[in-house]
C-alpha cells in the first residue's frame, strides 16, 4: 500500500516546487502539532489554575512557534536565488529580501524578549525589592528602549551597512526635526525627563485643567491619564514640564481633606465643635485610610451670610480615597447633625415693596 502511495507521489516531487511546497506544508504542520502537545502538557500540570499563569505560558507558545517557522523558511530558503536577489543598494550594500528578513527578525525577536522580561522576569526582583509602580515603569521603559536600540545595530550591521555612514543621514535628519518635528522631539525628551526625574510618575493622583485623575502609562510622545469616569485624557509630555500640574502623590501620599460645614445662627458651636470630631473619629474607625496623626481639626472659619462656617480638617493615607472619605464624611455629618437638632441653613432672601399700583392691590385682594 506504500509503495504504491510512493509510486503515485513520485511525479509530484521530480518538481523542485512541489517538493519545497510539500517540506515546507509538513514542518509547518510539525510545529503546529509540537505546540499543541506541548500546550495540552503544560495546561495539565497543577500551578497554572491562575488566568495570569495560563495567559504567559500561551503567549511563550506562540511566540516560539512563529520564530520556528521563520527560522526554517529562513534556513530552507536561504540559498534559493530569489532569496539572495538585490532588492536596491545603500551605498555599496546590496540588500536582498534575504537581509531584510534577518534583521526584521532581529527586531521583532528583540521586542518580544523584551516584553517576556518586562512582564514575567523583573517583576519578582520589583517586588523583593518593593519598588514602587512608576519605578517600575521606568525601568521598564528603559530598558525596553536600550534592547531595541542595540537590536537596529545589530540588525544594521548583519545586512552590512557601516554605521559611520549613516552620519550623512542623521545629520539630514537633524536639521528636520529642528524645522518640521519640534514638537515631536520636545515631547519625546520632555518624556525622558519625566521618566528620570520623575515629577510624576505612573500611579500618581494628578489633578489637570480641574480634572482629577491617575497616570496611567507615560510613552514617548504623550502621557495617559485615567479619570475618575474611566475617561482617558492624553496629555503631551511637554505639558508636565512647562505647566502646573497639581501632584497629590509627590513625595508623599498623605493628604488633608477639607469638609466645609455651615449651621444656623444660634446653634451651640461647642456642640458643633464636639460632633464633628466624633465623625471624624467614626469614620477613622470604619475606614483603613484616615489618619490618627495629624489629628483632625475643626476650623470656626467665620460668621458667614445665613449661618456659622465651619471646617472639618481631616488627614487620609491615600489620595485615591479623597471622594469617597469626603462622602462618608458628609452623611455621617448630616446625620449627626439632625440627630443633634442643629440646623443647617440654607440662603433666604426677604422682598419688601414700597409702593404698588391701586389696580394691583385690589386683584390682590380679590
Amino acid at each position: 500500500m506504500l509503495k504504491e502511495v510512493f509510486t503515485f507521489l513520485s511525479p509530484f516531487f521530480e518538481s523542485s516546487i512541489a517538493k519545497d511546497t510539500f517540506i515546507t506544508i509538513t514542518v509547518i504542520i510539525g510545529i503546529l502539532l509540537f505546540r499543541f502537545i506541548v500546550k495540552a502538557l503544560f495546561f495539565k500540570r497543577k500551578g497554572l489554575e491562575k488566568k495570569e499563569s495560563k495567559h504567559a505560558v500561551l503567549s511563550f507558545l506562540n511566540w516560539l512557534t512563529l520564530y520556528a517557522i521563520i527560522v526554517f523558511l529562513l534556513l530552507y530558503f536561504s540559498e534559493y536565488a530569489w532569496m539572495s536577489r538585490e532588492l536596491f543598494t545603500i551605498g555599496d550594500v546590496e540588500i536582498s529580501l534575504l537581509l531584510l528578513l534577518i534583521a526584521l527578525f532581529i527586531i521583532t525577536l528583540a521586542n518580544r524578549l523584551s516584553k517576556i522580561f518586562t512582564s514575567l522576569l523583573m517583576p519578582p526582583l520589583y517586588d523583593h525589592y518593593r519598588l514602587d509602580t512608576g519605578l517600575q515603569f521606568t525601568f521598564n521603559r528603559v530598558f525596553h528602549y536600550t534592547l531595541m536600540v542595540i537590536a537596529v545595530i545589530i540588525s544594521l550591521t548583519t545586512v552590512g551597512i557601516d554605521l559611520s555612514a549613516l552620519t550623512i543621514f542623521a545629520g539630514v535628519l537633524g536639521v528636520g526635526i529642528g524645522f518640521g518635528m519640534q514638537n515631536i522631539a520636545n515631547n519625546f525628551i520632555s518624556g525622558l525627563i519625566i521618566l528620570f526625574e520623575r515629577p510624576i510618575k505612573v500611579g500618581d493622583r494628578v489633578i489637570i485643567n480641574d480634572i482629577i485623575g491617575d497616570v496611567e502609562q507615560i510613552k514617548m510622545r504623550a502621557t495617559i491619564i485615567r479619570t475618575l469616569d474611566n475617561e482617558r485624557i492624553i496629555m503631551p509630555n511637554s505639558y508636565f514640564i512647562e505647566e502646573q500640574v497639581v501632584n497629590h502623590s509627590y513625595g508623599d501620599n498623605r493628604l488633608r481633606l477639607v469638609v466645609p460645614i455651615g449651621v444656623a445662627y444660634g446653634s451651640d458651636v461647642e456642640l458643633v465643635r464636639e460632633l464633628l470630631h466624633q465623625v471624624a473619629k467614626d469614620e477613622k474607625d470604619d475606614s483603613m485610610y484616615v489618619l490618627e496623626k495629624p489629628e483632625p481639626f475643626v476650623n470656626f472659619i467665620g460668621f458667614g451670610d445665613s449661618s456659622l462656617d465651619f471646617q472639618l480638617f481631616i488627614w487620609i493615607s491615600s489620595p485615591k480615597a479623597a471622594v469617597v472619605t469626603k462622602s462618608n464624611l458628609n452623611f455621617r455629618i448630616n446625620k449627626v447633625l439632625a440627630d443633634h437638632h442643629v440646623e443647617i441653613p440654607f440662603p433666604q432672601r426677604d422682598l419688601h415693596v414700597r409702593s404698588m399700583d391701586d389696580t394691583v392691590i385690589e386683584k390682590l385682594r380679590k
